[in-house]
């Protein structure tokens, strides 16, 4: 005879993988405030740009893109210097 499929232990397991991953992210956009700068703006002007953001249309979001895709290889002129992070996910600078 089978074993019945424990729908509530499968369901748990999901919830705390879904939470973990939501901490993980939050933790990485944190990190990305950190290194892009944008720290040093007040609270309200950042989530301003971010609304902003969140309207504008496509051309503007694929160049926006591509400047994060420079900022994460660290070259380009998007890209600010220090902020390029090597192989041990410490900055090239050696500051973190």
């Amino acid at each position: 005879m089978r074993k019945p499929r424990n729908f509530d232990a499968e369901l748990q397991a999901l919830t705390n993988k879904a939470k973990a991953l939501k901490t993980k992210k939050q933790g990485q956009l944190g990190k990305l405030v950190v290194a892009t700068g944008a720290s040093a703006m007040s609270i309200e002007q950042l989530a301003g740009a971010l609304l902003d953001a969140m309207s504008a249309d496509a051309s503007r979001k694929e160049a926006w893109r591509k400047s994060g895709a420079a900022f994460f290889r660290g070259d380009g002129a998007g890209a600010r210097p220090g902020a390029r992070r090597n192989a041990s996910g410490t900055s090239a600078s050696g500051a973190e």
